[in-house]
């Protein structure tokens, strides 16, 4: 039986929007694709290290034509470092780069918490086992999954003020100012052709911080569901070269943030996504591109809520890994 390793080439895309979560996958030349968006079931390959960055920019629709207040553009950027403690377990570490714009040219920008994150795969063979350091093309149809955990630490900057000397609205800050938790799994499933699907759910909860001004603000609990189709359109295993296009849809419901214990108005909500894009690997880089919109939205109070999810007039996603 032939045998391969899963470590022909990889990608790490990773998310870190309003509130912040990580999406990993891992991919090879044969075998399972990984999406843009959606974290696929792979590890990284034991002592090896993957560094990456992304760039998740988002454009916000405006509701009136004045020059005013309303949030205007985000830029997301990550840089990341991961490693393989063993083939069936993964730890990486994230420093997330942000700017936010206001449409009247105010703009906070600087990193914002950094992310710790671990990754356990298993899959189904006859049973659960773990992942394992080498596999068959026959194997690698198998049922993959894995459970990851992410902590951030209150690194960045909660306390940056405006010209007048008063505080930016939380959401505009670079830091949660309080450590925040997510957990969440993954599942992947290769067909044994060109077809790929993955799936993953994701929770994600907040620390309520203190201001120096005494506002006490719990960012609303998140949840993630995440479907998508990956499709290999090409590959050259003698140039070491693959191209994948992929298909997703991105489910995420928002609770109410609250302020002084109390849930505020004009947020929260539920926004279903597509992301549609296309991935290269070649040797052992990796590059992707998608775009994404919300296509359903069911916020809380839709009229209010100027420059939070589901209100982009789209987000385009680029990222670029490499393994060493």
């Amino acid at each position: 039986m032939k045998k391969v390793l899963v470590c022909a080439a990889f990608t790490t895309s990773s998310l870190f929007a309003h509130h912040g979560v990580a999406s990993l996958g891992v991919a090879g030349l044969e075998g399972p694709g990984a999406p843009v968006e959606t974290t696929s079931s792979a590890t990284l390959p034991e002592g090896k290290y993957l560094a990456y960055m992304k760039l998740d920019y988002a454009s916000y629709e405006n509701y009136t034509p004045v020059i005013d207040d309303e949030t205007d553009k985000s830029y997301y950027w990550m840089y990341g470092l991961g490693y393989g403690f063993t083939p069936y377990l993964s730890g990486y570490v994230f420093a997330p780069y942000y700017t936010k714009r206001i449409e009247n040219g105010e703009e906070t920008s600087g990193f914002h918490d950094i992310n710790l994150m671990g990754v356990l795969g298993f899959k189904y063979d006859e049973g659960f086992i773990l992942t394992p350091s080498n596999e068959s093309l026959d194997d690698l149809e198998d049922w993959h999954f894995t459970l990851f955990a992410n902590l951030t630490l209150p690194t960045g900057n909660s306390e940056l003020k405006k010209p007048d000397g008063s505080l930016y609205d939380a959401g505009m800050q670079l830091s949660f100012g309080e450590a925040s938790y997510m957990i969440g799994m993954s599942a992947t499933k290769w067909f044994g052709n060109e077809w790929t699907f993955v799936a993953d759910t994701s929770y994600n909860t907040f620390t309520e911080h203190t201001y120096s001004d005494g506002t006490r603000v719990k960012f609303a609990d998140e949840i993630r569901i995440n479907g998508a189709l990956t499709y290999k359109l090409y590959t050259n295993v003698k140039k070491r070269l693959r191209v994948d296009a992929n298909l997703e849809a991105n489910f995420l419901h928002l609770g109410r943030d609250k302020e002084n214990g109390i849930p505020q108005e004009a947020t929260g909500g539920d926004i279903l996504y597509n992301t549609a894009g296309f991935r290269v690997f070649y040797n052992n880089v990796s590059a992707a591109v998608g775009l994404k919109v919300p296509v359903w939205t069911k916020l809380n109070e839709e009229d209010l809520q100027q420059g939070s999810e589901g209100k982009e007039d789209y987000r385009v996603i680029f990222s670029f890994s490499t393994l060493f």
